[in-house]
């Protein structure tokens, strides 16, 4: 087997890893731009009709089984580039970024307060209590969108590297990898 054909699987699970990771990021932005000025315009009146509208289905349908695929996807793609030093760094960070400052974070912070809002809501808390964790929400939603960020542009250079190093090719049974020699300029003769 040529060096090539271990290559390909790291394209392709690079490719795959880098389109959920940005697709999630999509998502994440999507919601932040669509939903949550709806939803967190007026609490708690506002949450009670956000739990109200997401009766049949809702954010929380959607994230968590993305977020397993990224991770799944992510450490699939670890193993798959482990040979190259530079891409197992990108994906490396990018899948701790993931689970650090998306998932870990999302569990410890958001998960606590959508309870608070969507589950145990008014009838459990005041409405100034309801504003406050709604405000929180909101900034740390911020952070969450920005690791999300991150997330994606690891991946995607990940990805970057996985396409652009020297593709091996054998010549006369001896395994080689293609160069491009650029002249050296002017200045540099």
């Amino acid at each position: 087997m040529s060096t090539l054909g271990i290559a390909k699987p790291g394209i392709a699970v690079s490719t795959a890893y880098s389109c959920v990771a940005l697709i999630a990021f999509g998502g994440i932005l999507a919601e932040t731009i669509i939903l949550y000025p709806n939803v967190f315009h007026d609490p708690p009146g506002s949450l009670d009709l956000a739990v109200r509208f997401f009766s049949q289905t809702g954010p929380a349908d959607f994230f968590p089984p993305m977020g397993a695929l990224t991770v799944v996807l992510g450490l699939v793609a670890l193993v798959a580039v482990r040979r190259d030093r530079v891409a197992r760094r990108w994906v490396a960070a990018s899948v701790t970024v993931l689970l650090l400052g998306e998932f870990a974070f999302s569990a410890l912070y958001f998960w606590p307060r959508n309870t608070i809002m969507f589950d145990e809501g008014i009838a459990v808390h005041s409405a100034d209590t309801l504003r406050r964790v709604a405000a929180e929400f909101e900034n740390g939603h911020r952070i969450r969108l920005a690791m999300s960020a991150v997330t994606a542009t690891l991946a995607f250079g990940a990805l970057h590297r996985v396409l652009t190093i020297p593709a091996p090719f054998e010549t006369d049974g001896k395994s080689s990898t293609r160069s491009v020699r650029i002249p050296p300029t002017t200045s540099e003769r």
